[in-house]
């Protein structure tokens, strides 16, 4: 273009003339230098970043909770509420083993998270509700392990319509960072705790082998937790008939047929047993570790309220003293400083509401009473308000992980438990054969029936049965129709009133011989004057007709309105006898 024009180009050496070639070439040699001189400085400047980086002295932008002091470097934001905040994002993740679940935890309990307002400085917030993005990049930053990292993003070359094509800003592995210094400063937590996070969100994000799933709830208590003893899988779980029933299964589509599938209620339930008798020795103990547990999220919400009504107090005052300070004539100013100050109020008056409310709960919401739930474990782990999330958190705190084999030959399968710290057990669980449903009844109910029903109708054996407890197949309760339904499937002969020889009388009918009531035959039996039968416990009596007419029986009935005494000799009686004529 120069050329074209005849333009001159000047510097501090001289003049040149474009159009010639020896000021061409000579043009051109000075901008190569020119070049890379810069070139020099640039990887200059980066070096000497970068090795006051490796030092831990380069200061790099910092998530919040941190700043920058001019004295003693990297440290912990002076803001209580800020540091409460996030201490409480990791407690809650924690307990959770889930970054949704976290999340979802602190949304209930109305936590709010600050929102920078002025840019990377990160010296003033608005305060809203927590967002999934605040947890989990909480969650997966290392500076709150107390590590400085440097150099934890790249770039990449791509090309796009035939041209180099470069991004930024792409996140490396941990291997790759170029700086990274641990226990640089203080931290929330500590580095072994930041390590076994970010392997538990990998495993909940991609369900690797070798990895556990966190409880995420559904119908299937070990989701997420067998693993296959062929293959190394996990165990994926379906659903299957009109009322969904899980089973579990190690297949998928891109490998050769299934290992293995079975049915999970029992597996479950036979899981839940094994727990039970597990945490019994130490229920007591584990109980009173529960109320600690409680009260301290109790307190944790409280301080967190409590230091948001300091902070809602400090801005009501603050808006107080500028309106004050305004000029009264000013009535546009004076206005907005007035509204503003009436928002900062209403914010101290509901966080004060909210405090009243965490120091007097409600007389609706009741504190549960963990030493009473320890006694009875069962009713603690099937009761109504515990949900399968729940009920999946305890067993994933004890348990690491369940090995699974089907044992063909004796239609078993066989769970290898790996407890939490280091101990094994195994279980085995008898599989239901093709088409065996989980509503069949039970040995027990089946043994009660074909030991009553060659003496007593189905009426006498239904109310034994539910005086025992024993429920039905699909856990109703007995009735007479239900237990002649059960004859004759099971081919069992019925109670006939016709067959009765005489020779064995109930107690209704021992009353009626004997003309007395229900109440006196049931103390002649207490006392062992009558003997009587029982089939089973709580089975009705069975009285042989012949003992009616003992010398026992007799003299029992015939001592009337007295009670029974036995006669001891030497005894003084109380009371002297006067005949009816007097002295």
């Amino acid at each position: 273009m120069a050329n074209r024009v005849e333009a001159r180009v000047i510097d501090l050496d001289g003049m040149y003339d474009p159009c010639r070639p020896n000021d061409r070439l000579l043009l051109g040699m000075k901008g190569s230098i020119s070049e890379f001189e810069l070139n020099v400085l640039r990887m200059r400047m980066l070096d000497a970043a970068r090795a006051k980086a490796q030092r831990g002295e380069l200061r790099i932008s910092v998530p919040i909770g941190y700043l920058w002091h001019r004295d003693v470097g990297l440290g912990l934001d002076p803001n209580q509420r800020l540091q409460e905040v996030i201490r409480l994002i990791f407690a809650r993740f924690r307990e959770r083993g889930s970054a949704r679940r976290a999340f979802l935890a602190l949304l209930a309990e109305q936590v709010h998270f600050p929102r920078p307002t002025d840019g990377r400085t990160l010296t003033h917030f608005d305060w809203t509700l927590i967002r999934y993005r605040n947890v989990i990049s909480v969650l997966k930053n290392p500076f709150y392990a107390g590590a400085y990292a440097y150099g934890k993003s790249g770039k990449q070359t791509s090309i796009v319509n035939g041209r180099a094509h470069r991004t930024y800003k792409h996140r490396k592995p941990f291997h790759e960072w170029e700086v990274l210094l641990k226990e640089h400063h203080e931290g929330y937590i500590d580095w072994s705790e930041f390590e076994r996070n970010q392997k538990l969100l990998a495993a909940n994000a991609y369900g690797k082998a070798g990895d556990t799933k966190s409880g995420r709830g559904g119908r299937a208590l070990l989701a997420g937790l067998l693993g296959c003893a062929h293959c190394g899988r996990r165990l994926s779980v379906a659903y299957t008939g009109r009322t969904p029933r899980p089973v579990y299964r190690c297949y998928r589509f891109d490998m050769p047929p299934k290992c293995m599938s079975f049915g999970g209620s029992r597996i479950d339930a036979a899981i839940g047993r094994e727990l039970m008798r597990v945490v019994e020795p130490m229920a007591i103990e584990a109980a009173l570790q529960a109320e600690q547990m409680h009260m301290d999220t109790l307190n944790e919400q409280r301080q967190i309220i409590e230091l948001e009504l300091q902070q809602a107090q400090y801005e009501a005052t603050l808006a107080e003293r500028r309106y004050a300070a305004c000029d009264p004539d000013n009535r546009l100013i004076a206005a907005q400083l007035e509204k503003n100050w009436e928002a900062a109020l209403r914010r101290a008056q509901a966080c004060q509401a909210r405090l009243e409310t965490t120091r007097t709960p409600a007389e609706s919401i009741s504190i549960p009473d963990f030493t009473t739930l320890a006694q009875d474990l069962d009713a603690a782990w099937n009761a109504p308000g515990v949900t399968m999330r729940m009920r999946q958190q305890l067993v994933r705190a004890l348990i690491v992980d369940i090995i699974t084999d089907v044992d063909e030959t004796t239609r078993e399968v066989v769970l290898t438990i790996h407890w939490q710290g280091g101990q094994h057990s195994q279980l085995r669980i008898r599989k239901p054969k093709t088409g065996e449903h989980g509503c069949s009844t039970s040995d027990e109910a089946l043994a009660v029936i074909g030991s009553m029903a060659g003496r007593w109708s189905d009426q006498d054996i239904a109310a034994s049965l539910n005086r025992m407890g024993v429920r039905t197949g699909q856990n109703k309760t007995w009735t007479a129709h239900r237990v002649s339904s059960i004859r004759r499937v099971r081919g069992i002969d019925a109670y006939r009133s016709a067959q009765k020889n005489g020779q064995w009388l109930t107690m209704s009918e021992a009353a009626k011989l004997l003309g007395v009531t229900h109440y006196m035959i049931r103390r002649l039996i207490n006392d062992r004057v009558l003997p009587a039968e029982q089939v089973m416990p709580d089975a009705p009596w069975q009285i042989r007709a012949s003992d009616l007419r003992s010398d026992a029986v007799t003299a029992a009935l015939t001592r009337k309105h007295r009670p029974c005494r036995s006669n001891v000799e030497g005894q003084l009686p109380m009371f002297i006898e006067v005949s009816e004529g007097g002295a």
